[in-house]
């Protein structure tokens, strides 16, 4: 699974930048962290023996082992009334919430994963569903839509991520913060007809999250290579709302940075492909439902909120180029031409505009205040960091001597340091 948004709108939507992050903070996370430990449920068609788990069956119920021919394995095979019980297949794991398990649905049904948490010590429901709705909250039951899953494929859930974000559900635009935690995954209900294997809970799951993302980018980019936010966002006074359906340049370019990686690692053409066809909206402006913008008719600004009029948002910009930069020095010369013009019109803007984000005692985070007239934006301090980290970046793969100075003078600024007065 990946992760659901409900930052702008409670009803839940997919946002693409948080996709592609998640992603590749999973990548990054596998290379520099040990392999977590694993404990094994169910398996083979073996919950009682290769497992750990126990089955319950119900009456009314059907529980077997059967041979699967695509998987050349044992699964188990589940029939169970939406109105029952459900079959359950004992957990008792109060150490890790990371549950994993391979799952194929004959008719609607669900997986459900019940859990004691530190609110009083009371039982609350995770219930994975055959539906499209994509999250809901009923009393102590939380409800994520996983679509039909009528093919083999591998569920990966954060089960502490899901509880919270379940529990904090409203009818505002802001989710409620709440601390309940997860104590203990007691265990695995199973309704409908279907098919289970491989269940295995885990502190991590960090290659199974990253592919989710990859995946989940492939089959959801549109016939324009983009990945359409289908949630209204208003950025400011002054700027016409972006409509559902818009396109941003960051989250082009860190799909691109999330599916190349992807590419590296197993070949598959198809992640290749969709990182090519990313870049269309890159020449497309704001007006014919593209990302690129022009300063002052000269330089090419890739926007992460493509506004009326444009707002020229750096961080999201820099995230865009290094995009640009992974797709290009994958594809080669001859497929990343496209990206490779991209990238050094980008860079060339950026080299050119940086000093327009410069207060002399901090950044900015867009150009607002010179396209509307208004108080400059000004970054917080996390936001400047991470303008830093990303000159930093840049200036390793692009020795221009204006990135250095512009780092070494925004690093002051953290410790204090202004520019010279008059």
């Amino acid at each position: 699974g990946v992760p659901l948004s409900t930052q702008w709108g409670p009803q839940g939507y997919f946002y693409p930048i948080q996709i592609a992050q998640y992603g590749l903070s999973h990548y990054s996370k596998n290379l520099t962290e040990k392999p977590p430990h694993v404990e094994v449920y169910e398996t083979a068609g073996d919950g009682n023996g290769n497992g750990n788990g126990e089955w319950t069956v119900p009456k009314g119920c059907s529980l077997a082992t059967v041979w699967d021919k695509s998987r050349l394995t044992g699964v188990k095979q589940f029939s169970c009334p939406e109105s029952s019980e459900g079959v359950s297949l004992e957990l008792n794991n109060g150490r890790d919430f990371i549950i994993s398990f391979d799952l194929k649905l004959l008719s609607n049904g669900s997986v459900s994963v019940v859990l004691e948490t530190t609110e009083k010590n009371q039982l609350f429901t995770v219930h994975y569903v055959s539906s499209t709705q994509l999250i809901a909250l009923r009393d102590r039951d939380i409800f994520y839509g996983i679509g039909a899953r009528s093919s083999w494929s591998t569920l990966t859930r954060d089960l502490l991520t899901d509880l919270r974000k379940g529990v904090g559900l409203s009818n505002t635009k802001a989710v409620k913060q709440t601390k309940i935690m997860p104590k203990r995954v007691l265990r695995l209900v199973a309704k409908g007809r279907g098919f289970l294997d491989n269940v295995t809970i885990s502190a991590t799951a960090h290659m199974a999250a990253f592919f989710a993302a990859s995946r989940w980018l492939l089959r959801n980019q549109d016939e324009r290579g983009g990945w359409p936010i289908m949630v209204t966002r208003k950025l400011g006074e002054g700027f016409k709302s972006l409509d559902p359906g818009w396109y941003s340049a960051m989250a082009q370019g860190q799909a691109m940075s999330t599916l190349v990686r992807a590419y590296q690692l197993t070949k598959e053409p198809a992640f290749l492909g969709a990182a090519l066809r990313a870049t269309a909206p890159f020449k497309l402006p704001a007006e014919q439902r593209g990302v690129k913008a022009v300063f002052m008719n000269r330089h090419n600004w890739y926007e992460e909120y493509p506004t009326t009029p444009s707002s020229f948002v750096l961080n999201g910009f820099m995230y865009s180029l290094i995009g640009l930069y992974d797709l290009k020095e994958t594809a080669g010369e001859k497929l990343g031409k496209e990206a490779r013009l991209l990238y050094e019109r980008g860079m060339e803007s950026l080299k050119a505009m940086l000093p327009l984000f410069d207060t002399g005692s901090g950044t900015i985070y867009d150009l607002r205040h010179f396209m509307l007239g208004t108080a400059p934006n000004l970054a917080r301090w996390d936001y400047h960091t991470t303008h830093i980290n990303q000159l930093q970046l840049l200036g390793s793969i692009d020795d221009a001597p204006v990135f250095k100075e512009f780092v070494k003078r925004w690093k002051s600024y953290l410790r204090g340091g202004r520019a010279k007065h008059n």
